[in-house]
């Protein structure tokens, strides 16, 4: 097979693996879409149980009330076809891996999806109903609290964004010392500098509390040592 012909091959099966993901994704995002309001009203929980009597959330744009809970669903339903979306992918990558390759990346793939799914329901179950309960109860004496629905949309997905990825250190760490590119004794001995990096991301990508600060760095630093416990585990089953 010439080059024109296996680089036109490739794009027929990338344009096979992006069309089913496309489909899947929209046919779990149709399913969803009766109930999107349904949706918000389980994301806006943990702040809608730490409000006053009383307390509601507010809609400052006209569009914002049909817009906002459409953005959860389809969320939602990028989460639920996620995997379906990585096993296209993998599909497409894998011909071109060697066997021992395969043997590695496809359970670290399967880890990531679930440290970054396990990370945002931290962050829901755990995180949030302390941050939130701290904010509204710091509001000065006469000060209603009332967030606008799609400003607590983007704090949200922020925080998850911020969780998953920081749930996502382990694979990093594994990785690292899987290509050769550091050593489990060189993790160990930067164990100090994590730990203060650590707490300067959740500085930087947490509210200004040192409650929700500390609710971020601790897990960073507790996933950075299990990273360093698969990877020697990983290196002794090597060896």
């Amino acid at each position: 097979m010439s080059t024109s012909e296996n680089l036109i091959s490739h794009l027929l099966e990338l344009r096979k693996r992006l069309l089913n993901s496309a489909v899947a994704l929209l046919l779990v995002f149709i399913c969803l879409f009766p109930w999107a309001s349904n949706l918000y009203a389980l994301l806006a929980r943990p702040l809608l149980s730490k409000l006053p009597a009383g307390g509601q959330m507010i809609a400052t744009d006209v569009t914002t009330p049909f817009f906002v809970p459409l953005k959860v669903a389809m969320m939602a339903a990028f989460l639920i076809a996620l995997p379906y979306i990585l096993y296209q992918a993998w599909r497409f990558v894998a011909p071109g891996l060697y066997v021992n390759e395969k043997r590695w990346i496809l359970p670290l793939l399967v880890s990531s999806v679930l440290l970054f799914f396990s990370g945002m329901a931290f962050a829901y179950f755990v995180v949030f109903p302390v941050v939130f309960g701290f904010i509204t109860s710091a509001a000065p004496h006469g000060v209603a609290v009332m967030t606008d629905i799609d400003k607590y949309l983007s704090f949200v997905l922020s925080m998850f964004m911020a969780f998953g990825l920081a749930f996502q250190v382990p694979i990093a760490v594994v990785l690292l010392v899987k290509t050769g590119v550091v050593s489990t004794a060189k993790l160990r001995e930067a164990r100090p500098y994590v730990v203060v990096g650590a707490f300067v991301v959740g500085a930087i990508f947490t509210p200004p509390d040192v409650v929700s600060q500390c609710m971020l760095a601790t897990p960073l630093w507790l996933l950075y040592e299990a990273g360093i416990v698969v990877a020697s585990w990983m290196g002794q089953k090597t060896a």
